[in-house]
């Protein structure tokens, strides 16, 4: 059991030797003002959370076409001013939680619990190694990777066709295993791997493996259908609007994500839990 200096104020901790944001997309305008005296010059920032990262079209290889307009992560540039891009780690996380109360957090499947960083460019890095090894000391699995967006794209697979069904629905992720509603998912992920594809990140991720005979689906109610029922804000903008923005730019006809996006943005629209 390890001992954590805890406090809301920044100035408390001083600078860190890396910082990871485990903040969700829509609390980030509160890091950037509040990031300051964590950060030393040489102090990596990895943002741990779901969906398209505000910090996505920098970095990108040459080979990949442009991202689309992300302002809506970052508004007014915070978070590029006040952290900079080159303090950036890529981070893609998987971690199944519930929350109990404040400040009680249920894990469902410790097994699952990973954390990939990467440099926004994917080039090698001393920092990134240090990290990776420090995760891998305090039994965080932080696997290799070589491409940072694959891994963000993987994820979002499972938020964007699966997770916000089960916002739709109300239910948690075992209304997947319907066969109507499994049909719709398979249909919604066929249109995400184009995107993705559309853009560089080619998956080798088909909707008959994700959402196939074999797979066993959980009781786990996803932490967008958890805000919804909760009244926290809501990953729209990051998890829904960001891929269908890709689709867009890429020239690729999305119906299905294009249903989804009307449905989620209307409910959480309609509690307040998100504004266009």
């Amino acid at each position: 059991m390890a001992k954590v200096k805890a406090s809301d104020r920044p100035a408390d901790l001083g600078p860190q030797d890396a910082v990871i944001s485990t903040l969700k997309a829509t609390g980030l305008a509160a890091l950037a003002e509040g990031v300051g005296p964590l950060l030393r010059a040489d102090t990596p920032v990895v943002f741990a959370l779901n969906g398209i990262p505000w910090w996505y079209g920098n970095g990108l290889a040459a080979s990949r076409p442009s991202a689309p307009d992300l302002s809506r992560l970052d508004p007014g540039g915070a978070l590029a001013k006040a952290i900079g891009f080159d303090r950036v780690l890529g981070g893609c996380i998987t971690s199944p939680n519930h929350v109990i109360e404040p400040g009680v957090v249920h894990n469902e499947q410790p097994d699952r619990n990973a954390l990939w960083v990467a440099e926004i460019d994917d080039r090698p890095s001393p920092r990134v190694d240090a990290l990776r090894a420090a995760l891998i000391a305090a039994e965080i699995g932080s696997p290799a990777t070589r491409d940072i967006r694959y891994d963000i794209w993987h994820k979002l697979m499972a938020n964007l066709t699966g997770s916000t069904i089960c916002l739709i629905t109300g239910q948690a992720v075992t209304v997947q295993g319907i066969p109507l509603v499994n049909r719709l998912t398979r249909q919604a992920h066929a249109e995400a791997l184009a995107v993705a594809a559309a853009h560089g990140v080619k998956l080798d991720d088909s909707p008959d493996v994700r959402y196939g005979a074999k797979r066993v689906y959980s009781t786990h109610r996803p932490s967008i259908l958890q805000d919804y029922d909760l009244g926290r804000p809501m990953e729209i903008e990051s998890i829904v609007r960001a891929p269908v923005a890709f689709a867009r730019s890429a020239g690729i006809d999305t119906p299905t994500l294009d249903a989804i996006e009307s449905f989620c943005v209307s409910m959480a629209e309609a509690k307040g839990l998100y504004a266009s």
